[in-house]
């Protein structure tokens, strides 16, 4: 796809690969409303990419745009609330886990030993705070790499809403779905809200022998965290080793 193509400027060979992604996932998510409604996400973009590719400006002009689906944040109700838990303490082990990420991938945290990672629990894709925070962790993702940190995003949502996220958000990190059981990884590290159905928002920082360094839980769903504070805490990290 060349330059005029479209907003989220990617190659055709692109759009193929996530078409053919989609395919392969889809029939294993069982039946349910969920389901139905990724597939409805699923056609917007592929009917938006047809009318954008054909070049119909008309139909551009008249219906949604897939710039409309970037911003579906922008307008999505607000997502507020106090604090409910605490985190776990730091210089604790952190409890390994097995997620998938957006491409069916199993990730295991201690698959990462010997680096440090940071794992970035959040309520829920496509919610505006969620949205904002990880737009900035792409946009710093240079800055985590030359503190030797890896970045993993961690909510309920599944693997399909991860996948069609990322792709809209530009999101190349690993979006992790604790999705089947619901909750578990977020449960065994104190940070899952029981009434609300997700996590709240909510920060480690890993160390290169499965230590947790740095745990923070925002004190209300709807403030996203400072990332200087976080990138700070990963040079404090750095210093003591050397130290």
């Amino acid at each position: 796809m060349d330059s005029h193509a479209g907003p989220l400027n990617v190659r055709p060979s692109r759009i193929e690969q996530l078409e053919a992604d989609f395919a392969s996932l889809a029939p294993q998510l069982p039946d349910s409303a969920e389901r139905k409604a990724l597939s409805v996400l699923h056609g917007m973009v592929q009917e938006l990419w047809r009318i954008q590719v054909s070049g119909n400006a008309r139909q551009v002009r008249s219906g949604p745009t897939i710039d409309d689906i970037v911003d579906l944040h922008e307008h999505a109700p607000p997502m507020e609330g106090d604090a409910v838990n605490t985190p776990l303490a730091v210089g604790e082990p952190a409890p390994d886990f097995a997620l998938p990420d957006a491409n069916g991938r199993t990730i295991r945290l201690s698959d990462y030993r010997g680096r440090r990672v940071v794992l970035a629990f959040y309520p829920l894709d496509w919610s505006p705070g969620c949205s904002r925070q990880l737009d900035l962790y792409q946009h710093e993702l240079d800055e985590f790499r030359k503190r030797g940190a890896e970045v993993m995003g961690i909510s309920v949502d599944s693997l399909y809403s991860h996948g069609a996220w990322a792709t809209v958000r530009g999101l190349t990190f690993p979006l992790l779905a604790d999705f089947n059981p619901k909750g578990d990884v977020a449960r065994r590290y104190k940070v899952w809200r029981e009434a609300d159905g997700f996590s709240e928002r909510a920060l480690y920082i890993v160390d290169e022998s499965g230590i947790i360094r740095h745990a923070q839980v925002s004190p209300k769903l709807q403030h996203v965290p400072d990332i200087y504070e976080l990138l700070n805490a990963l040079d404090q990290l750095a210093t003591a080793k050397a130290a």
